[in-house]
């Protein structure tokens, strides 16, 4: 379906030239001299390589369908992070750019995402806006730091580093904002 390229959203999947973009970036660009347009930067679905391109703002593009399927995340090795359809039980592979470096360190084995795909190639991915994880290493409490503006740093069981409040320790179960990765709160388990 042509739609303008004004309308073109960072996620959406647009056919060029014959091959199929994700758009990774969409900015529109008034200059003081001259006419709006729209940069884009966009990667292959199939190749991996980036398009970074000029549209001007009347011009349209061809927009294609995308279905979301609900998986599991299996797990992840040397060729990428595996996945499986929940209905049809087809396993696929996806890459860290695909997904995004800040969702990736978040995934979980067994965790349920939805995966955006057209036709059978995955194009995007939603995971969970929180997870729970255990703490395996907290700095030590600073003898008069109140606990209303002061945090510490910790190491979740995942590599990644967050800020928690001087009152959570080692071993402790906590909540993790996974677009913005910040602690929430403690676990309720």
């Amino acid at each position: 379906m042509k739609v303008p390229i004004n309308s073109i959203r960072v996620g959406n999947v647009i056919d060029y030239n014959g091959r199929l973009f994700a758009a990774i970036k969409v900015e529109h660009i008034t200059p003081g001299k001259g006419g709006a347009f729209v940069a884009l930067e966009a990667r292959a679905l199939k190749e991996g390589n980036k398009l970074q391109e000029r549209f001007r703002s009347g011009e349209t593009v061809e927009l294609v369908r995308i279905d979301d399927h609900d998986c599991q995340f299996l797990y992840k090795d040397g060729d990428g992070f595996h996945f499986m359809n929940k209905e049809s039980y087809d396993q696929f592979t996806m890459q860290e750019d695909q997904i995004g470096a800040q969702r990736a360190q978040f995934l979980q084995d067994g965790m349920d995402v939805t995966v955006s795909m057209h036709e059978t190639t995955p194009v995007g991915i939603e995971i969970p806006k929180s997870v729970t994880l255990k703490i395996v290493e907290a700095d030590a409490v600073v003898k008069g730091q109140t606990a209303s503006s002061s945090y510490k740093p910790a190491l979740l069981e995942n590599g990644v580093r967050v800020m928690v409040p001087p009152h959570v320790a080692a071993g402790t179960r906590v909540v993790v904002n996974t677009e913005t990765g910040e602690y929430i709160e403690r676990a309720k388990d």
